[in-house]
């Protein structure tokens, strides 16, 4: 394991347990502002809250804005709109919803929801939000994918794919206005097209990863420069990318599932998340190749927040004695990372 980079950590205790954080795209390049699903485990009660963060002489998250759940959240995403960000929320009762967030007056002023029994029957696994806010992919382990359409004052969704539960789906992630990919049991990955009949254009069958044993994929990300590049992250500290050019041949990052990278991964559970880390330059003299994966940040059940990189040591972020639930890299300041621990608590790291 490398040395840990130069950086500055901050952590900012809960009194509820945390399910996902999202950076805010601010109206100020002064302000920074975060959207964090939180669940009341005594109360049983859910909500979204917006903080903003404070970095001044004694730095801490301030509440500004709410929204109770009728349901605890299970995916959280934010689009990058410069006048209105829209928050999605999908939760385990089946149900999506979608909040607009106004960073000059930092309030939630509306609300569009799906409710409906037939959209998704039981828990909403994963949702992806277009960068412009006007269309969200759903999936869930009854093996439904839905499109969601937000219009201006209504919602309309239509039914891509439904598996009757024989496929479950876990993540998922747009890679273009047409195309997106999702991932699932058995380290499976899906890409589809939207345009074609049928959805799926190419799939790819990943048990090979440990052995007879049958694993998960918990995230997937898409580089906006490599739209034919999918990394994912899952079982057995397992990350790897998917590249269209060579749909069967996967490309190890991370995981004890394979024999060269078993003493190397920085994490033996579960990846609940990954994305491409922009901050992090490759490594690598030649890393304009378009055969090489960019570095790629995950976190972990065994409390990893980690940097891996195809053909490098991982260097490690942040290491903790509990499980870092989700991640995410400020798109306008990528040397700034938040991440949620299992015990409660929101963790702000700036690397240097």
């Amino acid at each position: 394991m490398d040395v840990p980079m130069n950086q500055e950590i901050h952590k900012f205790p809960q009194s509820k347990y945390i399910n996902a954080v999202r950076w805010i795209s601010p109206h100020s390049a002064f302000e920074k502002f975060i959207a964090m699903a939180l669940h009341d485990t005594d109360s049983d009660v859910s909500s979204i809250e917006i903080h903003s963060l404070n970095l001044s002489n004694q730095p801490n998250l301030n509440l500004q804005s709410s929204w109770c759940s009728n349901s605890r959240v299970s995916s959280l995403k934010v689009s990058q709109t410069p006048n209105k960000q829209i928050i999605a929320a999908s939760t385990f009762e089946g149900s999506l919803h979608f909040l607009f967030f106004h960073p000059v007056d930092v309030s939630l002023d509306s609300e569009l929801s799906v409710t409906e029994k037939s959209f998704h029957s039981g828990p909403i696994s994963g949702i992806d939000l277009l960068s412009n806010g006007s269309e969200c992919v759903t999936l869930g382990e009854d093996g439904r994918v839905n499109l969601v359409n937000l219009g201006d004052s209504r919602l309309n969704y239509r039914r891509v794919f439904d598996s009757q539960g024989l496929v479950s789906y876990t993540a998922a992630k747009w890679a273009s206005p047409t195309e997106f990919v999702t991932g699932g049991l058995g380290f499976s990955l899906q890409w589809w097209d939207k345009r074609k009949p049928g959805g799926v254009v190419s799939q790819f069958k990943g048990g090979w990863a440990s052995g007879n044993t049958s694993g998960i994929v918990h995230s997937v990300d898409i580089h906006q420069s490599r739209k034919h590049v999918c990394v994912a992250g899952g079982s057995l500290g397992t990350v790897f990318a998917w590249d269209l050019r060579w749909p069967q041949q996967p490309i190890f990052l991370s995981g004890t599932g394979s024999n060269e990278l078993a003493a190397h991964s920085p994490s033996a559970s579960e990846v609940w998340e990954v994305q491409y880390d922009c901050y992090k330059q490759s490594s690598s003299i030649s890393n304009t190749s378009s055969a090489r994966v960019l570095p790629v940040l995950m976190c972990s059940e065994d409390g990893v927040l980690a940097v891996v990189e195809q053909g490098e040591e991982p260097i490690d972020v942040l290491v903790e004695p509990c499980a870092i639930n989700s991640l995410d890299i400020n798109p306008q300041n990528p040397s700034d990372v938040i991440c949620s621990l299992e015990w409660e608590s929101v963790a702000f790291i700036t690397r240097q």
